[in-house]
C-alpha cells in the first residue's frame, strides 16, 4: 500500500502540471498576442519536458514492481495502477531531449500553418510540417519497440488504449463499402424535395454567443466552472473544475458555430462528470477519445439534428435573431440540419459524409507516417482521395490538406477517434432509448437533464475504471458494431424504420 500511496501522491502533482499547460494551450488558442509565440512555444516545451520526467521518474517502475498484480487494493486502486502502467509504459521509452524538441516544432508548425492556411500556401508550410513528420515518426518507432506494437498503433493507442490499426481497418473498409452507395441514395431523395431556404442573415455575433450560451445552460453546462470563446478552431480545453469551451462565428450562418457548441459542450459534460474522488488520478480520467467523441457527437448528431431537438430549439432561434418567414419553420430548420451534400470541410460536413472525411485522413497519416507519402505529395493525394470518397474535389490547399489543426500540431493518429466515436454515440443512444421510454419527449421538451444523468452514471464517472471495449459491452450489452450508425443512418436519411 505505501508503493500505492506513493504513486497517487506522484502523478496527482503530474496532473496539476496538465492542467497547467492545458490553460496555456486555451490562452494560446484564443487570447495570446502573436509576438508571444516563441515564449509561449519556450514555456510549453519546458512544461512538457517536466510532465514528461514526472512520467519517466525511475520510482514510478520501482513502485509499479513493488505493486505487482495489485493484491490487497480495491477495484478503483487496480485500475489505476493499470493506468498509470500503461502510462509510463508508452512515455518512458522516449527522451526528454526528444519531447522537449517536437514540442517546439509542433508550436512553430502551427503558427506557420496560421498564416499559411489563410494564405493558401502550403509551400510554406511543408518544410515546417516534414521536420514535425520527422520527429513523429521516430517517436512512434521508439514507442513501438518499447510496446511491441506496430508504429502506428503506438500512437493511436496513446489516444484510445486497446485500439489497433486492424480493428480501425476493418470498421472503416465496411463503412467505406456502404457510405458512397448510401450517399448517392441519400442525394437522389434529396433532389426530389424542395431546396431548403437559408434564413437570411446578418447575424449579429453578440446574438449569436447569447443563444451558444442558452444552449449550453439546456444541456446544464456550468458557467461556475466553466467558459465560452472563440478561437480559430472549436475546442473543449481545461480540466474538469475549469472547462472551456470555444467557437467560431460566422455573421451568415449561426448554425454552424451552435453545432459546434452542441458538439464542444458534449465533450465538457463528459469533463465535468468524471469521478471527482479521482480526478488527479489516471483512473479519474477520459476513458480514450472514441469515448470521448462518443460524448460529443451524441449532443451534436444523435441529439443535435434529430427531429425532437429542432421541435425544441427552432422556437429558440426565431426569438434570437428575430425570424418569422418559412425560412425560420420547425421544417425548415430540420432540412437544414439534416441536407446532406459533398463538401470539402471536414468540420461543416453533414454525418452521413463526415466518416469519409475521417476515413480520408486516417489512410493519409497511416501512409505519411509509413513513409509512403511525403508530405510535398501530400495535396495531390489529398485532393484526390477526397474525389474518390466524397465525389468532390478541393481547388485549394486552404480547403484541402491545410484545413485541419491536427497534424500541424503534432497530433497524428487521433483522427479515427472522431469516426470510432459517432458509431460509439449511436450505440448508446439505441441503450439509453431502451431504458427511457420517454427519450424523445424529453428532448422535445428541452429536458436534457434526463439524457446527461444517463450518460454521467453509464459513461462519465466510470472514468476509465474499465477497458473501451468492456465499458461498451456493459452498458449497451455488445461490442462497437457498426450496424447501429448504419441503422440510425437509415432511418433518418431514408426514412426507413
Amino acid at each position: 500500500m505505501k508503493a500505492y500511496e506513493s504513486l497517487e501522491e506522484h502523478f496527482a502533482e503530474f496532473y496539476r502540471l496538465q492542467e497547467i499547460m492545458s490553460v496555456l494551450r486555451w490562452d494560446y488558442a484564443t487570447t495570446m498576442p502573436a509576438g508571444a509565440a516563441k515564449a509561449r512555444s519556450e514555456q510549453f516545451a519546458t512544461l512538457k519536458s517536466l510532465i514528461h520526467e514526472r512520467v519517466v521518474d525511475p520510482k514510478v517502475g520501482g513502485w509499479l514492481e513493488e505493486i505487482g498484480d495489485g493484491e490487497g487494493l480495491d477495484e478503483w486502486q487496480r485500475a489505476n495502477a493499470r493506468e498509470i502502467r500503461h502510462l509510463w509504459t508508452h512515455t518512458s521509452s522516449v527522451p526528454s531531449e526528444l519531447v522537449r524538441k517536437r514540442s517546439r516544432m509542433e508550436t512553430r508548425c502551427e503558427m506557420v500553418w496560421r498564416t499559411a492556411k489563410e494564405d493558401d500556401d502550403f509551400d510554406r508550410l511543408a518544410p515546417h510540417l516534414q521536420q514535425l513528420l520527422e520527429v513523429t515518426r521516430e517517436i512512434a518507432t521508439i514507442k513501438a519497440e518499447a510496446l511491441g506494437v506496430d508504429p502506428y498503433d503506438a500512437l493511436l493507442g496513446w489516444y484510445d488504449p486497446g485500439m489497433t490499426a486492424e480493428k480501425v481497418d476493418a470498421v472503416f473498409d465496411d463503412l467505406a463499402g456502404f457510405l458512397p452507395g448510401f450517399l448517392e441514395e441519400v442525394l437522389d431523395k434529396q433532389a426530389r424535395l424542395p431546396e431548403p431556404a437559408n434564413p437570411e442573415g446578418p447575424f449579429e455575433l453578440e446574438r449569436q454567443e447569447a443563444l451558444a450560451r442558452r444552449l449550453m445552460e439546456a444541456w446544464t453546462f456550468d458557467f461556475d466552472h466553466g467558459r465560452l470563446d472563440t478561437s480559430l478552431h472549436p475546442f473543449c480545453g481545461g480540466y474538469p473544475e475549469d472547462v472551456r469551451i470555444t467557437t467560431c462565428y460566422k455573421e451568415g450562418d449561426f448554425l454552424r458555430s451552435t453545432m459546434a457548441v452542441l458538439h464542444e459542450t458534449g465533450h465538457a459534460l463528459y469533463s465535468r462528470g468524471l469521478p471527482k474522488q479521482w480526478r488527479t488520478q489516471p483512473v479519474g480520467r477520459a476513458r480514450g477519445m472514441s469515448v470521448h467523441e462518443s460524448q460529443s457527437l451524441f449532443v451534436e448528431m444523435q441529439v443535435g439534428r434529430s427531429q425532437s431537438f429542432v421541435h425544441w430549439a427552432a422556437p429558440l432561434y426565431r426569438e434570437a435573431f428575430g425570424g418569422s418567414d418559412e425560412a425560420w419553420s420547425e421544417a425548415n430548420i430540420h432540412q437544414l440540419k439534416t441536407r446532406v451534400q459533398r463538401s470539402l470541410i471536414r468540420v461543416d460536413a453533414d454525418e452521413v459524409t463526415y466518416p469519409l472525411h475521417v476515413i480520408l485522413r486516417y489512410r493519409l497519416e497511416r501512409e505519411l507516417l509509413g513513409g509512403d507519402l511525403e508530405v510535398e505529395d501530400l495535396p495531390q493525394a489529398w485532393d484526390e482521395s477526397m474525389e474518390q470518397l466524397v465525389g468532390i474535389r478541393p481547388q485549394n490547399d486552404r480547403e484541402g490538406c491545410m484545413q485541419d489543426i491536427h497534424w500541424v500540431s503534432g497530433i497524428f493518429g487521433y483522427f479515427p477517434t472522431y469516426t470510432l466515436g459517432a458509431l460509439m454515440a449511436a450505440q448508446l443512444f439505441e441503450a439509453m432509448s431502451q431504458e427511457i421510454s420517454d427519450v424523445e419527449e424529453a428532448i422535445e421538451e428541452g429536458n436534457f437533464g434526463v439524457l446527461r444523468e444517463w450518460l454521467r452514471e453509464n459513461i462519465h464517472r466510470r472514468g476509465c475504471l474499465k477497458s473501451t471495449d468492456a465499458l461498451l459491452r456493459e452498458v449497451t450489452g455488445s461490442d462497437l458494431d457498426a450496424k447501429y450508425f448504419k441503422e440510425h443512418l437509415k432511418k433518418r436519411y431514408l426514412d426507413e424504420q
